[in-house]
């Protein structure tokens, strides 16, 4: 990872889009600071197409695209992206996986759930799994005190000795049937509803990140953005972002809006 100050200045003004994680990447210590509502407002302003990507579920999406400056909202880790139609005045929803199969697949997550609170000790179901829609969202630090990185990857384990696709962010492992990812997703929901090829035009969007669930963007997108706090999950990583902000979480987003404005 190199600094953000190298990222070269023509690239930076070449950029038409930035996606974007939410926790520890939008937000700092929890929270959404004035800073980055701010730097997402500035972008959007400047013309910029503006996507965060998260795990986090339906419910908070559904109020994101409605409330945020935001073009669109990817959620539960690929499961669906939220589109508000202003003109419209409509949310307009789109899921990779129907309704009926969604409800059969999170029957068989309870039973799931219900083994790993057994044998990873200290661990919880996620305050927010009951806004979920796809997936379900083991809390191994944001309302329990922070498990150790081997309950982590105990955690993932478990998930996908029950067939489920587990990704861990910076405070929950998710865990899903199906294939798809916060990547395959964000490329369907370009290709349908704004018209971008995203493999053909990788360079002109940057993501930034800051966890395990956010490799399948640090790997595909050239530049890719880190805040600072990557490095604190860097060792349950295996491609990791080109670029690193020098700040965390929600300073360090502002920092890369400064980068990308002070191009144009």
């Amino acid at each position: 990872m190199r600094p953000l100050a190298l990222f070269p200045a023509a690239a930076r003004r070449a950029i038409r889009g930035v996606l974007t994680d939410i926790d520890d990447t939008l937000t700092l210590h929890g929270q959404l600071p004035a800073v980055a509502y701010a730097s997402l407002e500035r972008l959007r302003a400047a013309g910029l197409l503006v996507v965060p990507v998260t795990g986090r579920p339906a419910g908070w999406c559904d109020h994101i695209a409605r409330m945020w400056p935001v073009d669109a909202v990817v959620g539960e880790n690929g499961a669906f992206w939220f589109r508000y139609d202003r003109e419209a005045r409509k949310l307009v929803k789109r899921y990779v996986v129907g309704e009926a199969e969604r409800a059969q697949r999170r029957a068989r997550m309870d039973a799931i759930a219900a083994r790993i609170l057994r044998e990873v000790p200290g661990c919880a179901i996620a305050s927010d799994q009951p806004y979920r829609e796809a997936d379900l969202a083991i809390d191994f630090c944001e309302d329990v005190p922070a498990l150790p990185l081997e309950a982590v990857k105990r955690i993932v384990a478990l998930m996908e000795e029950e067939g489920l696709t587990a990704k861990a962010s910076s405070i929950h492992v998710n865990g899903w049937f199906g294939g798809y990812d916060k990547l395959s997703s964000a490329r369907l929901m370009m290709r349908e509803d704004f018209g971008v090829d995203l493999a053909a035009a990788r360079e002109l969007y940057v993501f930034a990140g800051d966890s395990p669930n956010d490799q399948p963007m640090f790997e595909f997108f050239p530049h890719a953005v880190g805040v600072a706090n990557v490095r604190d999950m860097a060792a349950l990583m295996t491609a990791l972002p080109a670029w690193v902000t020098p700040s965390p979480g929600s300073l360090g987003f502002a920092e890369l809006a400064d980068a990308l404005l002070a191009a144009r």
